[in-house]
């Protein structure tokens, strides 16, 4: 039945006549890891924005328990990451993996990497931009999510409720009207943008009828988290995280004494309870627990939106993808949709992005979804097979040298950090053969799309803390080269940083007299000289007009 002209209006005017108190430019929904980068994100540019929860505290259980070193180059940017580190693992730590056929015995095999202090000694003694800015950080989810919500909570600019529960929405031409209820009441928040950020389950996805093609494994696990000091855990040394061949994942979460153990449910299987038997039984020891902090059950899935963006509401994190655990892809692939959305949204609001900036917020972060679950598919094919071929009879050697084949799969820098966003349309993309792509290691290149190399001047400052806010074009020319490009960004009323930098060895790195990097750290344009249409590269950077073409400079 069609709706009134009345009633229609009488709508109008219940959503003109919101409170102040509940408006703002951005409405993020969700409070995890995701939801408040986007808020410290809209902040840090200077926008406001109403987060609301559900919950009204964080999660008891840990969830993610490793922050790659690109979430950590975009947290640091935020004022995080030392937060980060004071609440983690100490970095003393290897990131090690354990395969095991039972804690009875010694592992089967074992994955080593870099612990973060190692990996820092490296950083100091490598400049060649194939190292990133900060190292990765194992730490507790849940103490990461209460680090958020605290920011957000001291934040002038965030204004964060706890306990408010995301019922629907609607939309017009000038923004989004969200249903909230809050103590058994509705209430309506208006905002000019929203952020779904609310999980797998998404309400906000659900809201805008966005589907997820999903395929491969699904099925449901217990997890179980609680406190051991029992030295039968690390008779073998410490790890972060352990498989048995009896079906059970053992993650250290604190490097310490706490731990979540993992186990799968049979089809139709349903939990019985006390999972501290099956813990036991599938560890191989008895061993004794100090206190069961929380017992959940999760399913495992591999999906991904088929959009990410309905008019004026947008999807990070979970809301968009939904990966297995298996690669550490899953937050930290939302907490770079979070950065990505959040800087867009803020200069879309502060007047110099256009509308094709929000339109490449999918162009860029879906791909890298994509590519992400394939990568966490391909690890969790290892998990699956190393129980399988122990019990069809594989030996110890057998199954030793089946792991060490696979050993590559835990020094993945090359996945977190080497991700491009080829098909963005506010890029200025260059002809010509695009670099090489690793899985252990950051290619150096300032390939537009790419992510910027981090490398240090010669007198030690690291050149990704010299970068500004908004864009920042790096002038290695030695000539001021660069200053055309300044002049127009002024009159166009973009915010540019004019960045000369006298440093030979950081422009052999970066390949270019001339790199515009946008907020972000993703090279946007580059040249030896100026182009011969400066309006028309910012245009298209800051989504203006992003079909406009752009012929690039020679090389």
């Amino acid at each position: 039945m069609s709706r009134s002209p009345a009633a229609g209006q009488a709508r109008r005017m219940t959503e003109r006549e919101v409170s102040p108190a509940d408006a703002a430019p951005v409405l993020v929904v969700g409070a995890g890891p995701v939801g408040a980068t986007v808020a410290l994100e809209l902040a840090h540019h200077g926008v406001r924005s109403i987060v609301v929860d559900r919950a009204r505290g964080a999660s008891r259980h840990p969830k993610m328990d490793f922050v790659n070193a690109r979430s950590m180059e975009l947290l640091r940017r935020l004022g995080l990451t030392d937060d980060i580190r004071a609440r983690g693992v100490p970095g003393d730590q290897a990131f090690n993996f354990f395969w095991m056929r039972s804690f009875a015995e010694p592992p089967v095999a074992e994955w080593r990497y870099l612990s973060v202090d190692t990996l820092r000694e490296e950083m100091a003694r490598t400049n060649d931009g194939s190292l990133p800015r900060e190292p990765y950080q194992r730490i507790v989810g849940s103490m990461l999510e209460q680090l958020g919500r605290d920011r957000c909570a001291a934040a002038e600019l965030v204004d964060l409720r706890e306990g408010w529960t995301f019922q629907g929405l609607r939309q017009d031409a000038e923004g989004v009207t969200a249903d909230v209820l809050v103590d058994g009441r509705t209430r309506t928040i208006r905002a000019r943008y929203l952020v779904g950020c609310d999980g797998a389950n998404s309400a906000v996805r659900s809201a805008v009828g966005i589907g997820v093609d999903e395929y491969g494994p699904q099925r449901h696990h217990v997890i179980s988290y609680f406190r051991s000091a029992d030295p039968a855990l690390t008779r073998y040394g410490r790890f972060f995280l352990a498989n048995t061949t009896l079906g059970l994942t053992l993650v250290s979460r604190d490097g310490d004494a706490t731990w979540t153990a993992t186990f799968p449910l049979a089809d139709g299987e349903q939990s019985t309870g006390d999972p501290l038997p099956v813990i036991r039984q599938r560890l191989g020891v008895d061993i004794a627990v100090d206190e069961l902090i929380n017992v959940a059950q999760w399913r495992g899935r591999f999906g991904v939106a088929r959009r990410y963006r309905a008019g004026r509401v947008f999807l990070a994190g979970d809301s968009a993808h939904q990966f297995f655990p298996t690669g550490g892809h899953g937050a930290n692939t939302g907490i770079a949709d979070a950065v990505d959305i959040g800087w867009k949204l803020a200069a879309v609001l502060d007047g110099w992005g256009g509308p094709g900036l929000l339109d490449s917020y999918e162009a860029e972060r879906r791909p890298v979804a994509l590519f992400n679950r394939e990568m966490s598919f391909n690890l969790l094919e290892v998990w699956r097979r190393f129980p399988q071929l122990a019990a069809e009879g594989a030996g110890r050697p057998q199954l030793a040298g089946f792991l060490r084949q696979d050993g590559y799969q835990i020094n993945n820098i090359g996945i977190h950090c080497g991700y491009r966003y080829r098909d963005s349309p506010v890029i200025c993309h260059e002809d010509g053969e695009e670099p090489a792509w690793e899985w252990g290691r950051i290619v150096p290149t300032t390939w537009p799309g790419g992510r910027a190399p981090s490398v240090r001047l010669a007198d030690r400052t690291e050149l990704y803390d010299l970068l500004g806010p908004g864009l920042t074009l790096l002038d290695f020319s030695g000539s001021q080269a660069g200053k055309p490009i300044a002049q127009e960004a002024q009159r166009l009323g973009v915010p540019l940083a004019h960045l000369a930098v006298d440093d030979e060895g950081s422009r052999t790195v970066w390949e270019r007299d001339l790199v515009l990097v946008r907020p972000d750290q993703h090279v946007a344009w580059r040249g030896n000289e100026p182009p011969d249409d400066c309006a028309g590269v910012l245009d298209r950077v800051c989504g203006r007009h992003p079909d406009r073409s752009v012929s690039p400079r020679p090389r």
